[in-house]
């Protein structure tokens, strides 16, 4: 059988046998593959080099078989110049999430090439970030915005996006200066008049927030439009929604709260 040749964003992998990685890897033509790259953990292999990074934008060459669940993964070539390497610590858990989201919600393959797209423009966006200087101890806004962006758009695409602008309550719009409220039990924005313990507010910046970036691309998008509260109220709206699309608690959102909490220690 020939060898194939895609390009693709590398997902995650995973350790398997003495040497060898499970590989998740994205592709314009044939959506998510997984398949075994042999002898990668051996110290003198050089046929992947950076080119099977978490989110890398890659040539990957594999054979696949009929009637077998994972590829042969024979080599990857990074498709351009690569910076993630570069990232801070802070900076990597944001990529672990949307690694970890994008592994759990795409389907095995199934092409997207809107999600491919997304994909790309918000990696893209990281290495821009890191580029201009990424030394902070905590996540910086543009990787936040960027997080967000992707949230929202992957649930406008996969179709489970909540009305932004309706109670899911009362069916009632909001007023436009109106705060909505959500929780992890409820799958969309509901009035003050229907909120308890388990709420938490989204003030109608969050929304305005969520509609330019419905609007506009991430590297067109008025950076001022982020303000840090109305921000993360979003960021933890699309999170709980997006952990109850796929029925999982994402690994890497303990660690970005602790980095808030960390950030946040005491300032009041």
């Amino acid at each position: 059988m020939p060898s194939r040749e895609s390009e693709a964003l590398i997902l995650r992998n995973y350790p398997y046998r003495d040497a060898d990685l499970i590989v998740s890897f994205f592709t314009r033509e044939r959506g998510k593959l997984r398949g075994v790259a042999s002898g990668v953990r051996r110290p003198k292999n050089n046929k992947f080099g950076v080119g099977l990074e978490r989110l890398a934008f890659s040539h990957v060459y594999y054979l696949q078989k009929e009637n077998r669940d994972l590829v042969t993964v024979q080599r990857a070539e990074l498709a351009g110049p690569s910076n993630l390497w570069k990232a801070t610590y802070p900076t990597s858990i944001v990529l672990d999430v949307i690694a970890e989201t994008s592994d759990l919600l795409l389907p095995e393959q199934e092409p997207n090439d809107a999600q491919f797209r997304l994909l790309r423009l918000v990696v893209e966006e990281f290495r821009r970030g890191i580029d201009k200087g990424d030394s902070s101890d905590r996540v910086q806004p543009w990787a936040h915005r960027a997080l967000v962006y992707y949230l929202l758009w992957s649930a406008r695409l996969g179709g489970w996006l909540p009305p932004l602008g309706r109670c899911i309550e009362s069916s009632q719009a909001f007023a436009e200066d109106e705060p909505a409220y959500f929780g992890a039990d409820r799958e969309g924005l509901f009035r003050a008049e229907f909120k308890d313990s388990n709420s938490w507010a989204l003030p109608y910046e969050a929304r305005a927030l969520a509609a330019a970036m419905l609007k506009q691309r991430l590297d067109k998008l008025d950076a001022s439009l982020w303000q840090e509260p109305s921000g993360f109220a979003l960021q933890r709206f699309l999170l709980q929604r997006t952990q109850a699309q796929v029925e999982l608690q994402l690994r890497g959102v303990q660690a970005l709260r602790e980095l808030w909490r960390d950030a946040h220690a005491g300032q009041g």
